[in-house]
């Protein structure tokens, strides 16, 4: 089923029965895909470990970084002009 934000708002009954039918609901906004609703029973099989995103280990490198309670109480810190 595909669903807009207004159907969202005025129809939110036909979306709940349309995921309560097991199917997943395409958000769209001025007809883009936006989000996809699915139903909660319905398992992911191939999920993300947080280690694999790209982000995860960025600042590994930074010297400056590894005691982290050490820089947070820098950044803290109050400035003096």
């Amino acid at each position: 089923m595909e669903a807009s934000i207004l159907d969202l708002r005025k129809n939110m009954k036909k979306v709940m029965s349309a995921l309560d039918r097991n199917e997943r609901v395409i958000l769209t906004r001025r007809r883009r895909k936006m989000a996809v609703i699915m139903p909660a029973h319905e398992t992911n099989t191939d999920k993300v470990k947080v280690a694999d995103l790209a982000a995860f280990g960025m600042w590994e490198s930074r010297e400056d970084m590894q005691d982290v309670a050490a820089y947070v109480r820098k950044l803290r810190k109050p400035r003096s002009f």
